[in-house]
């Protein structure tokens, strides 16, 4: 057939035009009037068929790669093939101190037990949760009858998971059968399952199974198990192959699987616990006292796809060894939800130079609190990094530092060319930036380029002819009034030299002996002093910026007081490059909407109709 027709196209009306061409071109049909109901009819047909097909291929070609699937069975398995294993939803957890009092109890007993599966309930948004305790806590009289419940490192801080416990029995079939274990159930956590193999359906004799990922060694006689997930979005438990991969169950035997069924995201903020039951001493019921140490988080839906198909590729990469700054952002970001980013950097790109060892900064989501913060760094280090990483790398944590950028935008503005007003045109443009930030900024490595922004802008309105921008860094610090101070500071960038008619230094507005000052460069020179709102000197010498390496040195604030709500204050600086702002380490770009305008310059254009 002619190469005219152009089926890969996809579209109907393409591929019926390319075969009424073809036709047409061959004598046999130069004279057939296609637009006739007959030959319509055909051809619609003819048309009909090759679409699909076209479709069918395509969807199929798509569904054959994970770069492209769509749909999740397909990412999934592409995943499984590279060894990485799906999150499936996550139980959401809270941390919370247990003590109970039995003073003036008469031979009270010496250690009270908390047994695994004690509930407590909380409400996120008037929804009942249940949370429960998944091992015993044990807990010893102080002399005076208090009791307060410890964690086998001697903890009072004490992890509850919110989840209803299901449990699924199966009856294994012959050895030389493929045993499929389907565990009806999209809610489970993988991560809660517990396997226990019977001798029989009536045994009391059991062997407790333990997930592959927990097995230090494997061999024909390793009672371990894997869950994946199915196609249909239920689970599929499976065992070795009997061989070198594992035992698996014999004929008749009773597997039983315990696990938690989780409410996902919906149970996260839960910060107020009752506990159902009262412990039974000597057959009087005592209550528990419940102190929450950091409200409920973690809870999570199963892994996007999107998650998906980006840490698989990673997680094959890394062959469970922590080497690159990418085997460990992976490794992180597949097993802690509450962790939104990561970035991951060798001591020797530190500043400073720290060699021998790895530094991590994490992003937390919002209301994570310090004890789960701490929580996840520690489970990093003991699970992943004494295990997985190099000998002699110590892993070290950074905060996150946030980088504002303050924003101008001025543009040229014809209101002849639009239905709005310069104002409303002021204001979408501020509204954009703000969405810009949010959608592409504000997460590690994102880097800040002025001239995409413009380039977005300009297109919002065909009456906004032109635009430029002017870019501040800021960073923040906070002096305790009253109290003499010295701050270093690191920006993200260079920053520009001196001149004799731009400052490049300023900071927002606070007291100082009783006058409203700043502290701002002097000008043609890096060294820092404070004046007051008239420009004024109050103190000659209050540091020095230094534009090579993007550094303030402050020594010796003492300030009075702040101004306004917020206490802190903005440090403001012209970078080097406006053009670009490419944030390092445990930089974060934000926008600081306080001090980002957008101011319309009135152009009305004068047109003329030339004729030729």
């Amino acid at each position: 057939m002619a190469t005219t027709i152009k089926s890969t196209d996809l579209d109907f009306q393409n591929i019926k035009t390319g075969l009424k061409n073809y036709f047409k071109s061959k004598s046999q049909f130069n004279t057939y009037d296609f637009e006739a109901d007959g030959l319509n009819n055909i051809l619609d047909v003819l048309v009909y068929n090759s679409h699909v097909n076209g479709l069918t291929a395509n969807f199929a070609l798509n569904e054959a790669f994970l770069n492209t699937a769509q749909l999740r069975s397909s990412v999934v398995s592409h995943a499984e093939t590279l060894g990485y294993e799906v999150r499936s939803r996550t139980t959401s957890y809270a941390i919370i101190n247990i003590n109970t009092s039995l003073a003036g109890v008469p031979s009270r007993p010496a250690q009270l037990q908390l047994p695994k599966g004690w509930t407590f309930t909380s409400a996120v948004n008037g929804v009942n949760y249940t949370f429960r305790t998944l091992e015993n806590y044990f807990a010893k009289d102080n002399g005076s009858g208090f009791y307060q419940f410890l964690t086998a490192d001697g903890s009072i801080d004490i992890p509850i998971y919110e989840g209803i416990e299901k449990t699924k029995t199966f009856l294994s079939g012959e050895v030389d059968e493929r045993q499929i274990f389907v565990i009806p159930d999209e809610t489970i956590d993988t991560a809660t399952a517990s396997v226990q193999v019977f001798d029989t359906a009536s045994s009391s004799n059991y062997i407790t199974y333990i997930p592959l990922a927990r097995a230090v060694t494997i061999d024909e006689s390793s009672t371990v198990f894997t869950i994946r997930e199915a196609p249909n979005g239920f689970y599929e438990l499976n065992f070795g192959d009997g061989l070198s991969f594992g035992t698996k169950p014999d004929a008749g035997n009773k597997v039983v699987v315990t696990y938690l069924s989780s409410a996902g995201p919906t149970a996260n903020t839960a910060d107020v616990f009752t506990s159902n039951s009262s412990l039974n001493v000597d057959g009087v019921s005592y209550g528990v006292n419940i102190v929450t140490s950091a409200e409920s988080t973690a809870g999570a839906n199963k892994q996007s796809i999107e998650s998906v198909r980006y840490l698989a590729p990673i997680a094959y990469a890394s062959q469970k060894r922590l080497v690159t700054s990418l085997d460990y952002k992976g490794t992180i970001l597949s097993n802690y939800t509450d962790v939104t980013d990561a970035n991951v950097w060798s001591g020797d790109q530190n500043v400073p130079i720290d060699y021998g060892s790895v530094y991590v900064s994490l992003n937390f989501a919002p209301g994570t609190s310090t004890t789960i913060k701490e929580n996840v760094k520690n489970s990093i280090v003991n699970n992943f990094g004494d295990r997985l990483g190099v000998v002699s790398i110590n892993t070290k944590f950074t905060d996150p530092t946030d980088v504002y950028l303050e924003v101008t935008t001025e543009f040229d503005f014809d209101p002849a060319l639009s239905g709005f007003t310069a104002t409303t045109t002021e204001n979408t443009i501020n509204t954009f930036v703000q969405n810009y930030f949010s959608d592409n900024l504000a997460t590690f490595n994102a880097v800040f380029r002025r001239s995409n922004l413009l380039t977005e802008i300009d297109a919002l309105d065909q009456a906004i002819l032109s635009s430029k921008m002017e870019i501040k860094t800021q960073m923040r610090i906070t002096p305790s009034p009253g109290t003499l101070e010295t701050f270093n500071i690191y920006y993200p960038t260079r920053l520009a030299a001196p001149d004799d008619i731009n400052l490049i230094v300023k900071s927002s507005a606070f007291t100082y002996n009783g006058v409203v000052a700043k502290i701002q460069n002097v000008l043609n020179s890096t060294r820092l002093h404070i004046v007051d709102t008239d420009g004024n000197e109050l103190l000659d010498n209050i540091g020095q910026y230094n534009p090579s390496d993007g550094s303030i040195n402050i020594i010796g604030l003492k300030i009075d007081g702040f101004i306004g709500a917020f206490q802190f204050l903005k440090i403001s600086v012209t970078p080097e490059n406006q053009s670009v702002v490419r944030p390092l380490r445990n930089y974060i770009l934000r926008l600081d909407r306080t001090e980002t305008t957008a101011t319309a310059r009135i152009d009305r254009q004068t047109t003329s109709l030339q004729v030729t």
